[in-house]
């Protein structure tokens, strides 16, 4: 097999590990059944994982957990701190904040403390401030964002994507990404035209910006085989909180974290394990002389 060749199948055996994981967090997730999902030897699996990742599998595991634990604190307030250490893998709420403020150095009602402090500045409360820290028009209050998104309760069917990953940070890296990466990938796969996601992995506020993950994903039928180093999966269907999104990507970041941390702990509703993702519909509006864009942020939700 030519190396390039081998190095996609690496890659696509590696992207079924990690998304095994972050949708089966709350279960025992032995060495050997990963092995199996990767089809390789679990001998020597836990030496490639830590090679391919650069930090061992138990060290993955740990940091996934805590790290989904800190955004289930903060988008689920009323939500127990046990149920929150037991929705990610922990066995009681003692071992999650022992391993919580070794990774942030509060405990997890700290942090919940402090995210709610921070909300309410957000909301303006009087003496504090209200605006965001990325800029947008000069004068967009961040209490204001959920609202101008419209979100409603939708439900998605299951869709099959093909992607390319970036990892590390969010912001106009992304959009370079897609331009000079995923833009010439589709025009070779006739993929143009077809509807687009943006699947984000990972959280801003609590991941380190070099192990951020996104997806830049476009919808294909079930059987799609092309050309390049793609990876391919399919997006859960069920229940979706939607935002219509329009502005510049400036603003895409703070309009995620309004979803999350302005409209999810009122709403009556509460996160799953199926990713978070953008999606880009095919009639989407882009304007290339300002960069205002059009997308639905798509955040999984059940009821409470």
């Amino acid at each position: 097999m030519p190396a390039q060749d081998s190095r996609s199948e690496y890659a696509r055996r590696m992207h079924r590990v990690l998304e095994q994981i972050d949708r089966r967090l709350d279960e025992r997730l032995e060495l050997e059944s990963l092995a199996r999902v990767a089809n390789f030897s679990s001998f020597h699996f836990h030496r490639l994982f830590a090679a391919w990742m650069d930090e061992t599998l138990g060290e993955y595991l740990r940091r996934r957990r805590l790290e989904v634990g800190a955004l289930r604190l903060v988008a689920q307030p009323r939500l127990p701190v046990l149920q929150v250490a037991l929705s990610v893998g922990f066995g009681s709420a003692e071992a999650f904040a022992r391993a919580f403020k070794t990774r942030f150095g509060v405990t997890p009602t700290g942090w919940r403390s402090t995210e709610q402090r921070k909300r309410d500045q957000a909301k303006g409360k009087p003496g504090q401030a209200t605006m965001i820290d990325q800029p947008d028009d000069g004068n967009m209050k961040k209490d204001t964002i959920a609202t101008t998104l419209d979100v409603k309760l939708v439900d998605r069917r299951p869709t099959t994507v093909a992607y390319l990953r970036h990892v590390g940070p969010y912001g106009p890296g992304l959009v370079d990404f897609w331009i000079k990466t995923v833009a010439p990938w589709m025009a070779t796969n006739n993929l143009v035209g077809r509807p687009r996601y943006g699947i984000s992995q990972d959280d801003p506020g609590i991941t380190a910006p070099d192990k951020l993950r996104y997806d830049a994903g476009v919808e294909v039928p079930a059987e799609f085989t092309g050309s390049g180093t793609y990876m391919k999966t399919v997006i859960p269907g069920g229940t979706y909180a939607s935002g219509h999104f329009k502005g510049a990507a400036s603003q895409l970041g703070p309009a995620w974290e309004s979803m999350l941390r302005e409209w999810l702990p009122d709403s009556g509703m509460q996160l799953d394990a199926r990713p978070f993702f953008e999606y880009y519909p095919t009639d989407a509006a882009f304007d290339p002389q300002t960069g205002i864009f059009e997308c639905e942020i798509c955040i999984p939700v059940v009821a409470l």
